[in-house]
Formats: C-alpha cells, sequence, structure tokens
C-alpha cells in the first residue's frame, strides 16, 4: 500500500472518530477552504448533527427513493450508480472522504435519480433538515458556497456532455479526470503528487469510452509520467 493512501486512511479515521460538530467543520472545511469554519464547531449544531455506519455492500437509498437528509464520507467510499430496468448497472462515481453527496434529492424533495451503496465499511456525516437550516442561515457565506460547489458541478457534467459529443477519447479521459480532481479534496504529498480515489469503471463512465480503452491510456499516462496507478487510486501532479 502507498504512503499517500496510508495518511489518507489515518486522516479518515481520526476524523470519523471526532466529535461530529468538529467533523462537521473538517468536512466543510475541506469541500469550502475559503470560508472560516470555526461557527460550526458551536455547540448548538451537535445535537442536530448524526452518523451512521454502513458494512460493505450495504444499501444507503435507493433509485426513485425520496431522501430526509444529505450526507458526507467520513470515512470508507461510497458508489453512486444508475440502475436500469433490465438491471444493468451504470457506475457514476465512486464518493469518499470528506465529499458531500445526495443534496439533490434532499433540497428538490424529489426521488433520487441514482442509488448509493458502500464499497467498504463507511461512517458517513448525515445532515436533515435541521443541520441544513442552521448552516444555510447562521454560518456566513454556506449559501455562496454551497451554490458555487454545485453551479461547479453542473458545469463539469456540460463539460462532459460536450465532450462526448465532440472530443476524442484522450480528451474526454482528460477531462473526466479533472472533474475526480475537482472533487477530490485530499491534499498533495511532499513530493507534489496529489492522490484522486477513483476507479477505472468511474472514468469510463464519466468519459463515455470502454473500460480498454481507460487502462491503455492510464497506462501510457504513466509511463509518460503525467501520473502514477494504484489499486482504486491514482496520483497525479499537483
Amino acid at each position: 500500500m502507498a504512503a499517500g493512501r496510508k495518511r489518507s486512511i489515518a486522516t479518515e479515521l481520526s476524523v470519523a472518530d471526532t466529535p461530529l460538530a468538529a467533523a462537521l467543520a473538517h468536512v466543510l472545511g475541506s469541500n469550502f477552504p475559503q470560508l472560516d469554519w470555526a461557527a460550526v464547531q458551536h455547540p448548538a449544531i451537535a445535537p442536530l448533527l448524526s452518523a451512521r455506519p454502513l458494512s460493505t455492500g450495504e444499501l444507503l437509498f435507493a433509485q426513485g427513493q425520496h431522501t430526509s437528509a444529505f450526507y458526507a464520507v467520513l470515512a470508507g467510499e461510497i458508489e453512486t450508480r444508475f440502475t436500469a430496468e433490465d438491471g444493468r448497472v451504470s457506475a457514476i462515481e465512486m464518493v469518499g472522504a470528506p465529499r458531500l453527496f445526495g443534496f439533490a434529492a434532499f433540497a428538490t424533495q424529489q426521488p433520487s435519480r441514482y442509488e448509493a451503496l458502500a464499497t467498504c465499511p463507511t461512517r458517513l456525516l448525515v445532515l436533515g433538515n435541521a443541520a441544513y437550516e442552521y448552516l444555510m442561515d447562521r454560518v456566513p457565506g454556506f449559501a455562496r458556497a454551497l451554490l458555487r460547489e454545485l453551479a461547479q458541478r453542473f458545469d463539469g457534467t456540460l463539460h462532459l456532455l460536450e465532450t462526448s459529443r465532440h472530443a476524442s477519447a484522450a480528451e474526454r479521459l482528460a477531462v473526466a479526470l479533472q472533474q475526480v480532481r475537482r472533487h477530490g479534496g485530499a491534499q498533495a504529498d511532499a513530493q507534489g503528487w496529489l492522490p484522486l480515489q477513483t476507479t477505472q469503471a468511474e472514468l469510463a463512465t464519466l468519459a463515455q469510452v470502454s473500460r480498454q480503452t481507460v487502462n491503455e491510456w492510464l497506462r501510457k499516462q504513466a509511463g509518460q509520467g503525467a501520473l502514477r496507478l494504484g489499486y482504486g487510486r491514482l496520483w497525479v501532479r499537483a
């Protein structure tokens, strides 16, 4: 196991073991580093938070299900995916710590368009209506930061749609990797390598190419020194 992954796991576990208000401050500080999240550790928010453990393969919510919260990964990993009527599964992305997810279905009060399940033992921070209202009403700048994050995700989706129609496979894969990098939330190591938690299946889904094409492209990039490969993870230059 690479040293960068060891540090990542240690960070996940340490965050997962902290009080929930402090864990929330870490999650939001990682996702919105431009803001000061000291106010999030106020004792008033602690009773509004909860944690949920998931075992490997456990479903958090199903496609078409209404949800009453959105979530942050404290430790472990969540796979989001579509399931077709014929049972075919299409992965969307792998969500690792300290990513936020599940906001669209929660905010719109519409059924979720995808399902989410744990790929390994996972612990989540659960943010329901009370916590959401506290953050929106009492944490300065949270609403703007959240809107910016959602706009960036939407822009990334549009970019992927554009490249899927007009760009080469290599160009689509480069855009997909940029999207994974934007949502990574990790820090570069001492050698300047930034870890990204992703899989060939996720990149193939984002870029709309085959897994064989992803494998060939990643190996070519690794051979050129642009990235390093690992199981379920890769490293790019910061």
